[in-house]
């Protein structure tokens, strides 16, 4: 694994996967800030346009509620609601636009039969039991020394992957579908539009940024347990 108990897999993968992801996160964080200080020329709030959204693709029936936090914005399949946080649902800026929008687009993503979307319901159930069993299905088969443990943790944090990888073709799906109902609509002037396509892009790094560290662990797992233990099983 390394000299004198250091991880060498940990500092050459994961590690620059973690900078990678909180630079992300500083990122969005900044960009979102900076863009709530814009507003919308229209006037319009993150629930109008999110109810825009939603007219303009056909979609009906979908709640649009307010939910407490920041950027807590999520939609609900379930309840089919869409739940805006306390800096989007009644802002008018550029940046709460942009992000209702965008959970809009996953309301329409469900509505239209999106299949990526629908690959990711389908596998949560699973992808939450390899998050949660992972870890410990590892340390038991380094306490037993057992390759069965072993591969069954590694194989279920490769369904956490996986979850992480169908994950992003549907973020990015949702934002296009944002920004061009706000385009074709006329919410945003022209100019406004780039700073919602900025704060979109810079959410979307985020969940490039998730992958990247669970792939990068995925990796080191398998370098440092693959094939370990199977001598003795």
């Amino acid at each position: 694994m390394g000299y004198y108990g250091i991880d060498i897999y940990y500092i050459i993968l994961v590690l620059p996967a973690i900078v990678f992801a909180m630079w992300a996160q500083s990122r969005v964080n900044t960009t979102f800030a900076k863009y709530s200080k814009v507003g919308a020329m229209r006037g319009i709030t993150g629930a109008m346009a999110a109810q825009a959204v939603l007219r303009a693709n056909g979609v009906f029936g979908v709640g649009i509620e307010h939910v407490s936090g920041n950027l807590t914005d999520h939609y609900d399949p379930k309840a089919n609601v869409i739940r805006l946080s306390d800096s989007v649902f009644s802002s008018t800026s550029v940046a709460a636009i942009g992000v209702a929008a965008h959970e809009a687009g996953h309301a329409v993503q469900y509505a239209a039969n999106y299949g990526p979307i629908r690959i990711r319901q389908a596998i949560i159930p699973i992808s939450q039991i390899g998050s949660s069993l992972s870890m410990p299905m590892i340390l038991i088969g380094v306490i037993l020394n057992s390759s069965m443990f072993l591969d069954l943790g590694i194989l279920f944090f490769g369904l956490a992957t996986l979850f992480q990888l169908v994950t992003l073709p549907v973020e990015f799906n949702a934002s296009k579908r944002a920004m061009y109902a706000l385009e074709q609509g006329n919410l945003l002037y022209e100019e406004e539009l780039g700073g919602a396509k900025k704060t979109l892009t810079a959410a979307a790094l985020t969940y490039v940024a998730a992958l990247a560290v669970s792939i990068a662990q995925f990796i080191r797992l398998l370098l440092i347990f693959g094939g370990r233990g199977r001598d003795r099983d």
